[in-house]
């Protein structure tokens, strides 16, 4: 599809987030870019301190001389994208109003728990956000498989204003693919930020990472409280070490987490993939990726281990499938799943409608 230079488009965000969200903002500017005139709104929310914007998001406002405005009395373009709504969720106001024809809201949070409670008090902060804008249509954006589920799961017990996207807002991951090793081992790995949400219960992460596994060393194992580490684990502390060196020293990545968490992307995963990684994890994650990764429970993962080590023609051609797989991710399809959804979404407005609701809004 052609891009449409003229069209505006300004990413609303707390630019404090550190992890996958931050991540996915920082890239989708750099890909955005070139199809609208782009402009980003910075939020200071209460749930968090301080003014330090996320390193990548600081670096794609500067090599694309986008400013980042903090807390702007108005916003008024085209199109509004606010990402991640959870970081309103301590806050009772909303001081920046936005005025647009269409408003998507991405829903990075899961709106519901895989256990069955909500993510966090998605009402209060939808309303925070309805209360302040004037659109023509709002929609709450999925990122994932999985993520369209709970947004849908929760739509049907929230009567709403909201619609739900017809596609997609999905992260880009146009990582560097490397070549898969044609001599697998047994060294096996995962890494995230630290927290117990991002980890499986304890004897479902030793079944994981068995004892008889050559190695195994996880990345972001701050505060895991372990008391007897096993003698084959290197637990290293978030950010001790650069991703892609981690990732060179392991040959399956294993991310599993607990129960009451469920990844709404999972970019780490993507990122194991594209550093030629057999990828093993949950049927709910995988289904982000499809074939892309081997969907099991941890009382699988040494037989499949095992498997693909004895086989390692069968352990290139799941990770040359899983890079294949990406491409639904990179830059490009994204940005025509972007256009598609504009043009999904457009209606022209009636004389006078946009102006009424405006003069009521201010």
């Amino acid at each position: 599809m052609v891009p449409t230079k003229q069209l505006r488009l300004n990413l609303v965000i707390d630019p404090r987030f550190n992890g996958g969200t931050s991540s996915a903002v920082a890239r989708e500017l750099y890909a955005l870019a070139p199809l609208c005139d782009l402009s980003v709104t910075a939020i200071s929310s209460n749930f968090f301190k301080g003014k330090t914007v996320h390193p990548l998001i600081a670096r794609a406002c500067a090599d694309l001389s986008v400013p980042l405005i903090w807390d702007p009395d108005v916003v008024a373009s085209d199109i509004v994208a606010l990402h991640n709504p959870c970081f309103l969720k301590f806050d009772t106001t909303l001081r920046t109003r936005m005025i647009c024809d269409r408003l998507f809201v991405i829903c990075h949070e899961n709106f519901v728990r895989p256990d069955g409670p909500e993510g966090f008090d998605v009402s209060h902060c939808l309303d925070l956000i309805s209360q302040n804008a004037v659109a023509r249509k709002k929609y709450l954006a999925p990122i994932s498989t999985w993520n369209r589920q709970c947004t849908s799961d929760w739509m049907s017990k929230n009567p709403t204003s909201w619609d739900i996207a017809p596609l997609d807002w999905t992260n880009i991951c146009d990582f560097t693919l490397i070549a898969p090793t044609n001599a697998p081992r047994d060294r096996r790995g995962r890494h995230s930020r630290p927290g117990a949400d991002k980890f499986p219960p304890l004897p479902e992460l030793l079944c994981a990472f068995s004892e008889n596994c050559e190695s195994v060393r996880i990345l972001g194992a701050d505060g895991l409280g372990i008391e007897d580490i096993p003698q084959n684990w290197d637990l290293l502390d978030f950010g001790t070490e650069p991703v892609d060196r981690f990732l060179k020293t392991i040959d399956f990545f294993v991310y599993f987490t607990h129960p009451f968490l469920q990844e709404s992307f999972g970019r780490v995963i993507a990122e194991a993939i594209a550093a030629g990684k057999v990828v093993i994890t949950s049927p709910a994650t995988a289904a982000t990726f499809g074939d892309a990764v081997i969907a099991a429970s941890p009382e699988d993962v040494d037989a499949i281990v095992a498997r693909m080590i004895a086989d390692p023609a069968l352990y290139e051609a799941q990770v040359l499938r899983g890079q294949a797989a990406l491409r639904y991710f990179d830059a490009t399809a994204v940005q025509d799943r972007f256009q598609h959804l504009l043009a999904q979404t457009s209606r022209r407005a009636q004389p006078g409608e946009q102006l009424e609701a405006l003069y009521d809004f201010l």
